[in-house]
């Protein structure tokens, strides 16, 4: 791994990395915010941030005021950029499909499958490289907001004994059915839409048994909540699978990351108090 550059942040240190990915076959970069705990000799556990359309590793790392509460909570922040990135790699115009918009998915359809395999690459091989090369323990959370919101909760509903727990702000909950997941969807995994439920979270919650703690907050103006996002959607799936999902809609609060910092304390609290639970 390159070193891309290292600030010291409330005690401890916030580093950015490039290497070389194997499920994307293209460099990397990732983000990693070391507690002061690390410093002392203490593994912490980890929590993965994913994030939204357009986004880099950076958007969380310098709007969400994160770092603060990681440091006295004694966690690591791991924030993956949300896409493969570089002139080999396909793109497409417009912000919601190509580079900064993956999805998160496996894509199966050319020219996306070359390089946007972004859901082994965030569930597998990441987690691997920061437990190789980090003072961190094996004790995973993970949350996301919007498209990495609905990343945040497929990994969690797919691979439920990896993770203590998952939150999500203003996530994508079922992009089988808005015009951001169907139009990613079609283009990363094609017509087929039984290949689509394994990325849905509400196909998801209607076959496979969670009891996964799980947090989502939701800002009640966002412009995108009726069409993209509906939430109440996430809820009615969640009561009959029986998952303890709590929801919170926040008057006034838009898609921001004025949104995200506003309670991003709040979710970090949250995931530690299951993260150190289960040590």
């Amino acid at each position: 791994m390159e070193c891309l550059s290292s600030q010291r942040a409330f005690g401890g240190w916030h580093k950015r990395y490039r290497h070389r990915s194997v499920s994307t076959g293209t460099d990397m970069v990732f983000a990693v915010y070391l507690p002061p705990q690390t410093a002392e000799g203490r593994k912490v556990p980890v929590l993965y941030w994913l994030s939204g359309l357009t986004c880099t590793d950076e958007n969380f790392a310098t709007k969400a005021g994160a770092q603060r509460v990681a440091a006295e909570l004694g966690l690591a922040l791991v924030m993956p950029d949300t896409s493969p990135r570089g002139a080999e790699v396909a793109d497409a115009e417009g912000y919601d499909l190509g580079q900064g918009a993956s999805f998160y998915v496996n894509a199966t359809e050319a020219p996306w499958s070359a390089h946007y395999r972004m859901y082994d690459y965030v569930a597998t091989e990441l987690p691997a490289l920061v437990e190789a090369h980090f003072p961190v323990t094996a004790q995973r959370s993970v949350s996301g907001h919007s498209m990495g919101g609905h990343g945040a909760l497929m990994l969690a509903l797919r691979n439920p004994g990896r993770y203590c727990s998952v939150s999500a702000f203003s996530p994508i909950v079922n992009p089988c059915d808005v015009p951001w997941g169907q139009k990613a969807f079609a283009a990363y995994l094609g017509n087929d839409r039984s290949a689509w439920a394994a990325y849905d979270s509400i196909r998801l919650l209607a076959t496979h048994a969670v009891s996964l703690p799980a947090l989502v907050d939701q800002g009640e103006a966002d412009s995108f909540l009726g069409e993209q996002l509906q939430p109440e959607v996430l809820v009615a799936a969640a009561r009959k699978a029986g998952w303890p999902l709590e929801l919170r809609m926040q008057p006034g609060y838009d898609h921001s990351y004025y949104f995200v910092a506003s309670f991003i304390e709040a979710h970090l609290h949250f995931h530690a108090r299951h993260l150190y639970a289960e040590r």
